[in-house]
């Protein structure tokens, strides 16, 4: 298992572990966002202020919802909690989206799938 120590620039220091592949992901993540950042570049709202589904599963992402697998029906049961009513049918395109984005990963367990970091 290879370890990184990764430094901001705002000077925190980031501790990775794991493989080869798995650092470089994060690494590579790490310098998007900074060159997003640098464009002034502001996440997608809806009209009004209100944030989408994409903002949303975001958010569930930075919480830890997803650091262990989960699957649809709880990725829903989450956003209902936060007030949030989507259909399955809305809801599977739009995680499907961020696995193909490399912001989650989907595995099959039990006929079903399930959403991991």
């Amino acid at each position: 298992m290879a370890t990184a120590n990764i430094k901001t620039p705002d000077g925190t220091t980031i501790r990775v572990q794991g493989t080869a592949e798995e650092i470089t992901a994060v690494v590579q993540r790490l310098k998007d966002q900074a060159v997003g950042e640098g464009r002034g570049k502001k996440a997608k709202r809806k009209p009004g202020g209100r944030p989408g589904l994409g903002d949303l599963i975001d958010s569930l992402i930075e919480g830890g919802h997803f650091n262990k697998p989960v699957d649809l029906a709880a990725v829903r049961h989450a956003l209902e909690e936060m007030g949030h009513h989507y259909p399955n049918t809305t809801l599977s395109p739009a995680l499907l989206r961020i696995v193909r984005q490399r912001r989650l990963r989907r595995i099959k367990k039990d006929k079903r799938w399930h959403y991991t970091r």
